[in-house]
């Protein structure tokens, strides 16, 4: 037996093949016209039509996609996440900061607040850090917004540890070590 179609004039029953959502649309519509309103073109119905924009000019008004990088923002200034994400930018990006000759010789350890504790492997180097911190600390500045780093601190090498094994004995210890 051939299955019915839309094309069909009769639908099992006997009455005409409708379609439900075309069927209420149309009966919407028939009411529309029995209560006097009329439908008019886009350009007649005094809307104004949806402007373009430019690309550079997008403002998020609430409905439309927002991109990820405008999002990601807004989570940082919102949560007041902005001074550790540059903090961790500091760390990250520190070779590319300093330049690699000074990268090569020293290295940032930890921050604190607004300050870096960078480690050198000689004084010689400890001391040439700290007389260019200042402009270090400019283009920091320039790089990540005003007040992330406001000091350097340098340290020097680390001092070589005597202690031997897991035991040791507190202050001096036994002198006869060095006659």
């Amino acid at each position: 037996m051939p299955e019915d179609s839309p094309e069909d004039d009769q639908a099992g029953g006997g009455e005409p093949y409708l379609d439900a959502p075309q069927s209420l649309l149309n009966r919407v519509r028939d009411a529309s016209r029995s209560r006097g309103n009329t439908r008019l073109p886009a350009g007649r119905r005094g809307v104004a039509s949806p402007k373009r924009r430019a690309p550079g000019s997008i403002t998020y008004t609430g409905r439309d996609p927002e991109g990820l990088g405008n999002v990601f923002s807004r989570l940082l200034s919102e949560r007041g996440w902005k001074s550790p994400v540059a903090v961790g930018s500091v760390l990250a990006r520190w070779d590319e900061l300093v330049g690699p000759e000074i990268a090569l010789h020293c290295r940032p350890e930890s921050f604190d607040g607004s300050t870096v504790l960078v480690r050198c492997d000689s004084t010689a180097w400890a001391t040439q850090l700290r007389l260019i911190s200042p402009m270090l600390i400019q283009r920091f500045d320039a790089e990540m917004g005003s007040g992330v780093v406001t000091r350097i601190s340098v340290l020097g090498p680390a001092s070589p540890n005597w202690r031997k094994g897991g035991r040791s004995v507190k202050g001096r210890g036994p002198r006869d070590t060095y006659g």
